[in-house]
């Protein structure tokens, strides 16, 4: 499945122990009405288990300058929020990470296991979109192993 690029996201959410996020490479749209999203998360994962526990989350789409989180947050947890500078909460609760174009705040509708995974069915309540017509910044890409950027073909 490395052979296949698929987009970065960041998943952020609220805990009793404080906030948890994860870095997720399965987000898909589902449904435009109503409007569902969904990702997966490893039954290995250190966000598991406030996962299952969790009412709503913010997947942020993360940009090609965002590279940094990407890979902050696929590393040991205690270390993903350590620096405040880069999220702030919403007044639901859930973390929002800084100088991401958009992202999604949804509200855990299903809790599917399938495999080694789970697979998490969300509601989408807002969006933050700061592109307008035009992307302020292309899309972090993950493919082979490694981060890419998305590069436009001739027509």
């Amino acid at each position: 499945m490395r052979h296949y690029p698929a987009g970065v996201t960041v998943v952020t959410l609220d805990s009793p122990d404080g906030p948890v996020g994860f870095t997720a490479t399965s987000f898909a749209s589902l449904s435009l009405e109503p409007p569902l999203i969904s990702f997966n998360i490893a039954d290995t994962s250190s966000s598991i288990r406030a996962l299952l526990n969790a009412e709503s989350v913010v997947v942020h789409i993360l940009g090609e300058h965002q590279q940094h989180l990407a890979q902050r947050f696929s590393r040991s947890a205690d270390q993903r929020f350590t620096d405040h500078s880069l999220w702030t909460t919403l007044p639901t609760g859930e973390p929002v990470l800084h100088g991401t174009p958009i992202w999604f705040r949804a509200v855990v509708q299903q809790l599917i296991p399938i495999g080694d995974h789970t697979f998490v069915v969300g509601l989408v309540t807002r969006v933050h979109d700061q592109t307008e017509e035009k992307p302020s910044a292309a899309p972090l890409l993950y493919y082979n192993g490694r981060y890419h950027r998305p590069v436009e073909l001739d027509h």
